[in-house]
């Protein structure tokens, strides 16, 4: 099996944009672009600009106990996979609860607290470690946060990878449906943005579009949304292998000849030339939309924004089988193709 699918029943995003997903939506087709925001590490001096995420979009979530001390990646992720369930209709009681399972898709982690932690660290000693940020130095403690306050105390697992992390946790939870033992599944992406993060990622020539942080969720069930089928990724090993396996990531999935819509996860690096291409043979007249023009990279999340994206396209009857393409700095392949409810 080298595709699986599912459906989407609701959606939800924090985005430099906002968090409406028709309002961002709009705004993001229409090409817009939020203003930029700059870090500046205190030791090169050199300004790094990002996309940030409005505080009014999640501060209210710090009247909650468990977020009184999270890092703004918990804050995004716990925003975005609320909206995505009232998206959904669904509520979760005890019971519902119990048939919940949730994957949370992560790049970097929470960066902000992790560089405090250890920077604490060298600069006092080890017996200065604040056992209040350690915690939220853990990858899976946004997925944590998010499960306990939806009272999901049963399968949480937390994926790491590159921009096709999203994809990933799309074809795992899609497992996970198959087998029976959940009848949905909540998929999170997020991001954060440190100066330590900007800084890396300019010197490794990892994006070119702004680094962005904010998150993006999706309520997987079996049936009931847009389909979306995804692959299960497939790995390279020199980036001019790379055209060859997303080729093959994308043939195999039956619909991506058909596509009239292609929301692509050029990010201004190798991976634009190497999707156009791609793209070129396989979906030579389907409208390539950019969308990190507009969102900019946010790794843990940007897949699912293309998912979101695409979705809401399909869902608004604009498109009837949009494509996913994802390459990922980390040499990994993936797409995925949403197509509606009755196809």
């Amino acid at each position: 099996m080298r595709t699986i699918s599912a459906a989407i029943s609701g959606m939800g995003w924090v985005t430099p944009l906002g968090a409406d997903l028709e309002t961002v939506w709009t705004r993001a087709r229409a090409g817009a672009r939020p203003e930029p925001s700059v870090l500046t590490p205190p030791a090169s001096g050199t300004p790094h600009s990002y996309l940030a995420v409005p505080p009014k979009l999640v501060d209210h979530l710090g009247r909650h106990p468990r977020l009184r001390r999270s890092s703004a990646i918990s804050y995004y992720a716990v925003a975005a996979g609320l909206l995505a369930l009232e998206d959904a209709r669904v509520t979760l009681d005890v019971a519902s609860a119990a048939r919940t399972a949730l994957v949370f898709a992560i790049s970097d982690g929470a960066v902000i607290y992790t560089r405090k932690f250890y920077e604490q660290i060298v600069r006092q000693g080890a017996n200065t470690a604040s056992p209040l940020l350690f915690p939220e130095t853990v990858y899976n403690a946004p997925g944590s946060h998010l499960a306990a306050m939806l009272g999901i105390d049963g399968a949480s697992y937390t994926l790491v990878g590159d921009q096709s992390v999203g994809l990933a946790a799309l074809a795992f939870a899609a497992q996970l449906l198959h087998l029976g033992e959940v009848d949905r599944v909540v998929v999170v992406g997020a991001e954060e943005c440190d100066w330590i993060l900007c800084e890396a990622y300019d010197t490794w020539r990892l994006a070119r579009r702004p680094l962005a942080e904010g998150a993006a969720a999706v309520l997987l069930a079996r049936e009931g949304g847009v389909r979306v089928e995804t692959t299960l990724g497939e790995p390279f090993f020199r980036r001019r292998e790379a055209g060859a396996a997303l080729g093959r990531e994308l043939g195999r999935l039956g619909g991506a000849a058909a596509a009239d819509l292609v929301v692509a996860s050029a990010n201004g690096t190798f991976i634009d030339a190497t999707e156009a291409a791609v793209l070129a043979l396989l979906a030579p007249a389907a409208p390539v939309w950019r969308v990190k023009d507009s969102l900019g990279e946010a790794p843990g999340a940007s897949a699912l924004w293309q998912v979101i994206a695409a979705a809401l396209a399909v869902r608004r009857g604009e498109a009837r089988n949009a494509l996913v393409p994802v390459l990922g700095f980390n040499q990994q392949a993936a797409g995925a193709t949403l197509t509606p409810p009755s196809a």
